[in-house]
């Protein structure tokens, strides 16, 4: 289901009232009187102010729109010249034009004196966000802002080529993740070998491909007054709420209270194997050797099911889903040439999100479209507000909206599940994430280590990424792939695509455990609060957004250890 056609550009619902309807927003000669207009205005009043506000975020809509219908389409096939043209002529020739242009307008909105009048609860964050943003932009960066992003189009280009033979056909990395549940030992071996040598082939460049990236961010950093490319990440993520600091208190938490748990786990797995090691080809196959979870065979199936599933948690959401599955704005099936991972997109303009992944018919694709799925309903939720700054949240509540969404389906995967099944599946998902906590603090550290010692070697980054694997991972032996795991963190695209983009997915993680909870103890009053927590979108600021949605925001031990022990209550161990 290769989704070639987005939904056309007008919106019925969401009408143009500013930006002219003939505008084409792929070239700059169409975009630059619309924003030379706006830097031109007088901001005097309240009135005009508040006019401007508003046409800026139709203009920002509009041309955010444009960029990203781009990269959908270019994501969906890497292959493709045409695509990678138009994707690749927005990043060099449009995007350097508009950071200028950006600065400007915060610059402008900062200096009006109407901004002492404006409602200081309604733009708290607002304010917050633009001065943040003034305070960090440097023109000088622009070009190398740039570069890094063709470097990220690289890396997507790389991976989405990387296919192997296997059983006498060609496969996508995504097509043979499912190989590593069978429960032939023999099968998941040679599976994962034909992956991870085919990887190797490709280390060199992607190795390249980072260096280059260290050395563009730390440049960016030093340019903006700051020491290193952490501090200035931290900032330019727009975390206003915690610091680098608590980052690692949640490193050492996970470390405390998660990573012994893990390591049971696993020792169970090896006892119920009956194995005196495990390899890296045991660690996704039911250990019990009972078949691999088969949820659906086809796309049309997987969506059908989750239409269902989604309209148990809340009637609006399956509603929703069929609004996504209507408009062609779903792209779910793996295949050569297409960009790895999952995501959802949301086109500004019409206000419909779009959902990616590389489903290949295994429970954690299943996963991978509830978690999507919880981050479209997260945009259905905000796409009536006014202001287009606050039609998405802090990424650290979009994955409260995404994780919290997966737990929330869990008592529903009878649709595609036996009885007993389904309660597999739900254990599986537990067992993963009290996997994924521990993985979320490795690659965390990784980040905070790489841009603290910018001028590391390549020899030196593979040894400190080893020795976070022991500090972290779960004990498995990888004896003669050491070439392999040197390298195993090039498969975590956040890395190369959305720097230090990864510490969310703990602090959301942590949070839908609570909502987890909460709906266990009383469900309605959950999903309501869910609900709630959703429709503000990014107006107000992220403790509240938890508040708001009934979950407590930290990541310390305090709030970790409690959640660490439902989970091993539920999964029975020690």
């Amino acid at each position: 289901m290769a989704s070639t056609l987005l939904p056309p550009r007008k919106s019925s619902e969401f009408k143009r009232s500013y930006v002219p309807d003939s505008a084409d927003l792929g070239e700059w000669s169409r975009i630059e009187p619309i924003l030379q207009d706006l830097c031109s205005r007088p901001l005097s009043t309240q009135e005009e102010l508040e006019r401007w506000l508003a046409d800026l975020s139709e203009a920002q809509a509009c041309i955010e729109e444009e960029e990203s219908r781009r990269a959908i389409l270019y994501t969906c096939q890497t292959d493709d010249p045409e695509r990678e043209k138009a994707h690749l002529q927005f990043i060099e020739e449009i995007t350097p034009q508009l950071k200028p242009c950006w600065d400007r307008m915060n610059r402008q909105f900062l200096d009006s004196p109407a901004r002492t009048g404006l409602d200081p609860l309604r733009y708290e964050v607002y304010q917050r966000l633009i001065e943040n943003e003034a305070q960090l932009f440097r023109a000088e960066n622009v070009p190398l802002q740039t570069e890094d992003d063709k470097l990220r189009q690289q890396y997507e280009k790389v991976c989405g080529a990387m296919t192997v033979q296997f059983q006498g056909e060609e496969k996508t990395f995504p097509q043979m993740k499912k190989y590593q549940e069978e429960t032939d030992r023999a099968v998941r071996q040679e599976a994962w070998e034909k992956v991870a040598r085919r990887a190797l082939e490709d280390a060199d460049a992607l190795n390249e491909i980072y260096d280059q990236q260290v050395r563009l961010r730390t440049q960016m950093a030093h340019h903006a007054g700051f020491a290193n490319y952490r501090d200035y990440q931290h900032l330019a993520r727009g975390r206003f709420d915690y610091t680098p600091s608590d980052c690692v208190d949640f490193q050492d938490a996970v470390e405390k209270e998660v990573v012994p748990l893990m390591q049971q786990l696993a020792e169970r797995r090896k006892r119920q194997m009956g194995l005196d090691r495990l390899r890296p080809w045991d660690m996704q196959v039911d250990p019990q050797g009972r078949p691999p979870l088969r949820p659906f065979d086809q796309a049309r199936r997987l969506i059908d099911g989750c239409i269902h599933v989604f309209s148990r948690v809340c009637e609006d959401f399956g509603q929703q889903f069929k609004t996504l599955d209507q408009n062609g704005l779903l792209d779910l099936e793996s295949r050569k040439g297409k960009a790895p991972g999952g995501y959802q997109a949301f086109l500004s303009e019409i206000r419909l999100p779009f959902i990616f992944m590389n489903a290949a018919g295994t429970d954690d694709d299943l996963f991978t479209l509830l978690h999507e799925g919880g981050h479209a309903f997260h945009s259905f939720a905000a796409r009536l507000e006014p202001l287009q700054a606050y039609r998405s949240a802090p990424l650290e509540f979009c994955e409260v909206a995404s994780m919290g969404m997966e737990l929330l389906c869990t008592p529903y995967l009878e649709e595609f599940y036996t009885e007993d099944e389904a309660h597999r599946s739900r254990i599986s998902h537990l067992e993963g994430i009290l996997m994924i906590l521990p993985w979320i603090a490795t690659i965390d550290a990784f980040q905070h280590w790489v841009y603290l010692h910018p001028e590391h070697t390549r020899k030196e980054r593979e040894d400190y990424w080893l020795e976070l694997r022991r500090r972290f991972g779960p004990p498995v032996d990888w004896s003669g792939y050491e070439d392999c795991a040197r390298v195993a963190w090039h498969r975590q695209l956040h890395l190369f695509t959305h720097p230090f983009y990864y510490i969310e997915y703990g602090i959301a993680q942590l949070g839908s455990l609570q909502l987890w909870l909460n709906a266990s103890q009383d469900r309605a009053r959950a999903v309501q609060d869910y609900r709630k927590g959703l429709a503000l979108g990014g107006s107000r600021p992220l403790p509240v957004l938890f508040e708001t949605s009934g979950l407590r925001f930290g990541f310390n031990r305090e709030v970790v250890a409690p959640l660490a022990a439902r989970l091993a209550q539920d999964l029975e161990l020690g």
